[in-house]
């Protein structure tokens, strides 16, 4: 069999592609929200622990909208490359729904929430990743930001006593670090936009 005819895309990840390259800007704004409560939460560092409850729901949240708006925007009635997004979308807009409606919930607790999200929505990104490697050669942004996150969360779940203000620095550069890989993907996928 040819080399061509083994990396021919299939029809997910063609459509996963045009999406995104579509909705380049949304990622792109995926990416600033997470960089701005990085660089917000490093920067407080006396942030109290229901302040950081809050601003966090709110970096939830608008991740969970952008990417259901990434997902929900489209040409077209194929769902089929988008449903990650709608889904990473969902666990976020859940995630910050428990972090406003329980704000008093402890700090361990909050921790193991977060690690949980994050292990989520990176198995997502590298189940999309890997759709859009298909299509894109070279592609690692979306991988690292996916591995990045599952790191992150079992670094959480398996170090949960550190000090407050550690969680929130190890949070805050999670966040910068995921931001700028996201921000990263934006810019290439851009590069895919039809015009």
């Amino acid at each position: 069999m040819s080399n061509a005819a083994q990396s021919a895309p299939g029809p997910i990840a063609s459509a996963l592609l045009s999406r995104l390259a579509e909705n380049w800007w949304l990622l792109l704004l995926r990416g600033l929200a997470a960089i701005a409560f990085g660089v917000i939460a490093f920067f407080w560092p006396g942030i109290t622990l229901l302040s950081l409850t809050y601003l966090w729901g709110a970096y939830a949240l608008a991740d969970g909208v952008f990417s259901l708006g990434a997902a929900i925007t489209g040409q077209g009635g194929d769902t089929s490359s988008r449903w990650w997004l709608a889904l990473s979308g969902i666990v976020s807009i859940l995630a910050a729904a428990i972090a406003f409606f329980w704000p008093g919930i402890t700090a361990l607790v909050l921790l193991m929430f977060i690690a949980g999200w994050a292990i989520a929505i990176g198995v997502l990104e590298i189940y999309a990743a890997f759709q859009l490697r298909k299509v894109v050669k070279n592609e690692w942004w979306l991988i690292l930001s996916g591995v990045l996150s599952i790191a992150f969360g079992f670094a959480m779940f398996a170090w949960p006593g550190t000090g407050a203000l550690a969680v929130i620095w190890t949070i805050a550069w999670f966040a910068i670090f995921f931001g700028c890989t996201l921000v990263g993907l934006a810019f290439r996928l851009k590069k895919y936009k039809r015009s």
